[in-house]
């Protein structure tokens, strides 16, 4: 089969390639998988760099989420069946014509539910729900998010609605102002006008930010902090910027504000079996009533990896990039 292979860590465009590698054979309690579409996260370049909470043992197949049709069931494998459709993430060697994962981790998706959602239907997502379920804020408060425009902000959104939690948008520009509002999401702030601190809190009629989500870091972040209301929480969710979280010492202190950081990763290992059912089951009705859409801006075959992970980086998009064996 095809895969993309990295020999070395460093810049995706630089060390992403393709190979011929052997079919994967699942083991106990595996499904080996056809790849359908795999979107490409900012965690999976982040992996390809080396600079990620793991690193694989070279040389490795990056990739962990994706939708496909399952091959073959490995020993004692139960209630799943060859050509099914399922959506997996938390996998490993996902860009790849064909891979193994856990059955207990696929999620089958119904026809109502397209590719290009069902590719991207549970790592964000669920951790854009855990994230919200963990703020513990109540209906009608007010919480802001920083790279409102990214995937996980209009999933906040998106799943915020859902529970009557208001959202303050803040992004660089007024291309990412004018994207979120035509996908109707509002207040939007462009942290790069004039006066856009006052406007932010404006924007609320007054009333207080309970919950600050920081996804850039560096000065970004040490602005975010600035809306925050008294006794509020400030979660560290990314570090787009690449740069560190600088804070203001004398902010935190006479807010008594709350920092915390959060992983999705870990905090879906936490999870418990009914917890992890139930926020699934939420994402996928979700998706298949129509309410949560995940759009894919373009598609690259696995030949073309190093040129699909530079698109994901340019600035500009307004959804995944993603990669599939053919296009």
């Amino acid at each position: 089969m095809r895969a993309v292979v990295i020999e070395s860590f460093g810049e995706p465009k630089d060390v992403l390639t393709t190979a011929d590698q052997p079919l994967p054979e699942p083991a106990e309690g595996q499904v080996r998988i056809e790849l359908i579409l795999a979107p490409i996260h900012n965690h999976d370049l982040a992996t390809v760099r080396g600079v990620y909470g793991y690193k694989p043992p070279l040389p490795a197949i990056p990739g962990t989420e994706a939708v496909g049709r399952i091959d073959a069931l490995g020993p004692g494998v139960t209630g799943l069946t060859v050509g099914q459709r399922i959506a997996v993430s938390g996998a490993q060697q996902v860009w790849a014509e064909y891979f193994v994962a856990k059955a207990a981790s696929v999620v089958p998706v119904p026809d109502a539910v397209p590719d290009e959602t069902a590719a991207q239907l549970l790592a964000m997502p669920l951790s854009a729900l855990m994230l919200l379920e963990d703020l513990d804020v109540a209906p009608g408060d007010w919480i802001a998010i920083n790279a409102a425009n990214g995937a996980v902000g209009r999933l906040v959104n998106v799943l915020a609605r859902q529970r009557d939690i208001n959202v303050l948008n803040l992004v660089r520009g007024p291309k990412s102002v004018e994207a979120l509002r035509a996908a109707g999401f509002e207040p939007v702030i462009d942290t790069e006008s004039e006066g856009w601190v006052e406007a932010a809190k404006a924007a609320t009629s007054g009333a207080p930010i309970v919950r600050v989500v920081d996804q850039v870091a560096g000065k970004a972040g040490s602005a975010a902090l600035d809306l925050l209301a008294a006794k509020g929480q400030f979660i560290s969710f990314g570090a787009l910027s690449g740069q560190p979280l600088t804070l203001n010492p004398g902010t935190l202190i006479f807010k008594e504000a709350v920092v915390k950081g959060f992983w999705g990763s870990t905090r879906g290992k936490e999870a418990t079996p009914d917890e992890l059912r139930r926020l699934i089951g939420e994402l996928v009705t979700a998706a298949a009533k129509g309410v949560l859409r995940l759009d894919i801006e373009a598609t690259y075959p696995l030949e073309q990896a190093a040129d699909a992970a530079v698109a994901t980086e340019t600035p500009g998009r307004s959804s995944k990039i993603a990669l599939a064996p053919k296009v």
